[in-house]
C-alpha cells in the first residue's frame, strides 16, 4: 500500500533534507576504529577460503549492489548458501580492517553501492502496516562509511519509498548519494510542486591521498517508476548543461556509479560523452541491476564491474593511476568477485575469528537481529523436507520451486473458503514473480517475504471454453510476445514487481576448463566475464551449480475435461489486459473486456506459500 503524504508532511521532510550542492568538494570517509572482541560464532560448515590475495593499486574500491535487504546474509545450509553467510556487521568489520590496510599501504580505498536496497527480505519488507519499505533496515546501511551510493529501480516503485529515501536516507550521505537522472516532485515553501533530484546530480571530492574525483550516479532507461517521479533517458542526460559543467574540469579520475548493467546498456553513452572532453582520463564504473558478476572495459583506460546481488558478492577493483599520468598507456586494472562470508573477510584482512569483529560491526549485527525479532521474522509456517530451486532443477520437476508454487501451492491456497473451488480452472502466473529459492528446513515469515514479497491479487474470467483456455499459455510464451514484454517496461508487470531484465538463471554460468571444476571444488559462482583473465575473476574456486531455463509464464495443471467445458481462467492482477488481448485473438465468439474480470480470492500472492506450508508441512 502506498503511503499518502500531505503537503505538510512533505514540507516537514524538506526541512530535514540537507544534501550538499552538487559542486561541493568532499573528502572520502574513513571506517570506524576497531577493537578486539570475544569470539564470534563461525560458519557451521567448512568453507574454502580464497586462493590468492587481492591486488592493491593506487586507487581501490569495495563495491556492493542489489543487496535487496539481505543484511543478515544467507542463513540456510543448502549449497552454496554458506558461502554468502556473512551479515552487514561482518561486512562493516571487513571494511574497517581494509581501511586500516589501505592506511598502512598508503593508498586510497573507497566504498561504493549501486542501488536496490529495497524489496527482498523480511528486514526490508516485513514492516508493520503504516510503515515504509526498508525504512528500518536502511538505518543499518547508513552506519557504513559509504563514499558513494546511487538509486535503483526498487527505490522508485512507490512514491512513499522514494520520498523516505529523499527525506531520511539521502541526508546521511552528505552529498554522496547521486541521482543524475532521477527527480522527485515535492512541495516548495509556497506549497507548490517542484521537481528536484532525489540526491545530487554529481559530486566532486578529494581522496585521502589527494586524488580529485568526479562522480555521477545514473540509472538505466527505466519507465516503471511511480507518479511524481521522473527518470530521464541517459542519452538526454548527457546533453544537459549541468552535465557539461560537471565534467568540464579534468579530475584525476572519473568514478561513475549507476544502477545499470555494465554490458549491453547505456554506459558507452556516458563514457563517450566524457571521452569527447577528456580522452585519456581514467574512468572507473560500478554498475548493477542484472544480479550477475560482470566486467567490461570500454577502452584501455576504463573498466566497469557489476557485483552480483543479495549480499552474495562483494566486488573489488584496483587501478594503478600514478603509472598512467602524463602518458596514453593502458591502465592496469584488477577486479575480483568475493564470496560474502567471514572466511573470505578474515583471509583478506589477515585476522582470526577472535580478532576479526569490531565493536561497530557487532552492534550492527545485534541491531539487525533485534529488528528481525521485532518484525517476527522467525514465525514458523512449516518445515520443508527438501530444496525447491528456481534454476538449479529443471522445470517441471519435483525439485523446481516454480512447479511447487503453480502446481501445488497456488491451487491449494486459492481453494480455501472459495465458492468457485468446484469449477475447473487454469491458473497463470509469471515465473519471475518468485524471487529466490525455497530451501530445506524451517519455512518462516522471512522466507515467505524473501521468495514472494508481492501482494498481488488473483482475478479470473469465467466460462472460457477449455479448448481455448489451454491455448493461452503457449500463446503467451511465444518468443515475439516475450520479447515485447521484456522491452515494454511501462506494462503493469514492471510497475507492480520491478522485474529485472535478466532472469535468475543468469546468476550462475556453467563453464568448462576452470581450475577446481569437475567436482573438485565446492558449489558456487563460476564466472567468465569480458575483461582480461576472464576465467579468474572469482575470489574462491567453485564448481558451478546446474542451471536450467524456466518459461516466462507458467500455469497449473489443466483440468481433465472436454474442449467445450466452460472453465475459469485465474491469473495475477497485472496480467488482465494481456490475457484479454490473447483471448480475443484465439477466438471470435466473444469480445472480452476488463468488465469480464472479477476477483477470484482475497488470498494474495504473498500469502500462498505460508498457507501451503501451514497445511502441508506440519
Amino acid at each position: 500500500m502506498i503511503l499518502k503524504l500531505t503537503p505538510a508532511a512533505i514540507l516537514l521532510g524538506l526541512a530535514l533534507c540537507s544534501a550538499a550542492c552538487a559542486g561541493d568538494h568532499l573528502h572520502a570517509r574513513d571506517g570506524h576504529a576497531h577493537q578486539h572482541l570475544e569470539r564470534r560464532e563461525y560458519p557451521q560448515v567448512p568453507l574454502t577460503p580464497p586462493y590468492r590475495p587481492l591486488v592493491w593499486g593506487d586507487l581501490n574500491v569495495i563495491h556492493t549492489t542489489d543487496t535487496h535487504g539481505w543484511l543478515l546474509g544467507h542463513q540456510k545450509s543448502s549449497w552454496a548458501e554458506p558461502y554468502y553467510s556473512g551479515d552487514l556487521g561482518d561486512f562493516s568489520s571487513f571494511v574497517t580492517h581494509m581501511k586500516q590496510i589501505a592506511l598502512h599501504k598508503d593508498v586510497d580505498l573507497l566504498l561504493i553501492d549501486s542501488g536496490d536496497l529495497h524489496d527482498g527480505t523480511g528486514l526490508s519488507d516485513g514492516y508493520p502496516p503504516g510503515d515504509v519499505d526498508a525504512h528500518e533496515s536502511n538505518k543499518f546501511v547508513e552506519r557504513l562509511p559509504y563514499d558513494l551510493m546511487t538509486i535503483g529501480n526498487h527505490e522508485l516503485y512507490g512514491y512513499a519509498d522514494t520520498y523516505d529515501m529523499y527525506t531520511n536516507f539521502v541526508p546521511h550521505l552528505a552529498g554522496r548519494y547521486l541521482t543524475s537522472n532521477v527527480n522527485i516532485t515535492v512541495f516548495d515553501s509556497d506549497s507548490k510542486p517542484e521537481s528536484v533530484p532525489v540526491g545530487n546530480r554529481y559530486t566532486k571530492f578529494t581522496t585521502r591521498k589527494g586524488r580529485r574525483i568526479t562522480s555521477l550516479g545514473v540509472i538505466f532507461n527505466f519507465t516503471g517508476n511511480d507518479v511524481n517521479m521522473t527518470v530521464q533517458a541517459v542519452g538526454d542526460m548527457v546533453k544537459e548543461q549541468w552535465f557539461a559543467e560537471a565534467i568540464a574540469e579534468e579530475p584525476d579520475a572519473f568514478v561513475l556509479i549507476g544502477h545499470m548493467p555494465v554490458s549491453n546498456d547505456s554506459w558507452p553513452t556516458v563514457v563517450n560523452a566524457v571521452r569527447a572532453v577528456h580522452p585519456l582520463t581514467p574512468i572507473l564504473i560500478f554498475g548493477g541491476h542484472t544480479h550477475i558478476r560482470d566486467c567490461r572495459q570500454y577502452d584501455g583506460r576504463s573498466m566497469g564491474i557489476e557485483s552480483g546481488c543479495y549480499m552474495e558478492t562483494i566486488g573489488w577493483m584496483s587501478a594503478d593511476l600514478d603509472a598512467a599520468k602524463h602518458n596514453s598507456d593502458n591502465i592496469t586494472f584488477t577486479r575480483r568477485y568475493l564470496d560474502q562470508n567471514r572466511v573470505t573477510y578474515e583471509y583478506h584482512t589477515r585476522t582470526s575469528n577472535r580478532s576479526f569483529d569490531t565493536d561497530h560491526g557487532r552492534s550492527i549485527t545485534r541491531g539487525l537481529e533485534e529488528l528481525a525479532d521485532r518484525f517476527n521474522l522467525s514465525h514458523l509456517y512449516g518445515t520443508a523436507q527438501q530444496d525447491y530451486t528456481l534454476s538449479y532443477n529443471p522445470y517441471p520437476s519435483n525439485g523446481s520451486l516454480v512447479s511447487l508454487f503453480i502446481e501445488d501451492a497456488v491451487p491449494y491456497a486459492l481453494a480455501i473458503n472459495n465458492t468457485r473451488d468446484s469449477i475447473p480452472n487454469i491458473i497463470i502466473i509469471d515465473s519471475w514473480a518468485l524471487r529466490f529459492d525455497l530451501l530445506k528446513g524451517s519455512f518462516t515469515k522471512n522466507d515467505q517475504l524473501t521468495i514472494m514479497p508481492y501482494q498481488d491479487s488473483f482475478l479470473y474470467i469465467a466460462n472460457v471454453m477449455s479448448g481455448i483456455a489451454k491455448q493461452l499459455l503457449p500463446a503467451m510464451n511465444k518468443p515475439a510476445a516475450i520479447q515485447q514484454r521484456k522491452r515494454d517496461e511501462t506494462q503493469a508487470i514492471f510497475s507492480s514487481h520491478g522485474i529485472d531484465d535478466t532472469p535468475d538463471s543468469a546468476r550462475l554460468e556453467e563453464i568448462d576448463g576452470r581450475p577446481g571444476g569437475g567436482g573438485q571444488a565446492p558449489f558456487g559462482y563460476v564466472t567468465r566475464d569480458s575483461c582480461p583473465d576472464a576465467d579468474n575473476a572469482d575470489d574462491t574456486l567453485h564448481t558451478p551449480l546446474p542451471n536450467y531455463d524456466v518459461p516466462f509464464y507458467v500455469g497449473s495443471n489443466p483440468p481433465n475435461v472436454t474442449a467445450d467445458t466452460p472453465i475459469d481462467i485465474v491469473f495475477l492482477n497485472f496480467l488482465g489486459k494481456e490475457i484479454i488481448g490473447i483471448l480475443n485473438k484465439l477466438q471470435k465468439d466473444k469480445t472480452y473486456t476488463m468488465h469480464d474480470v472479477s476477483s477470484y480470492s482475497p488470498t494474495l500472492a504473498s500469502d500462498i506459500l505460508g498457507l501451503y506450508a501451514q497445511g502441508m508441512w506440519n
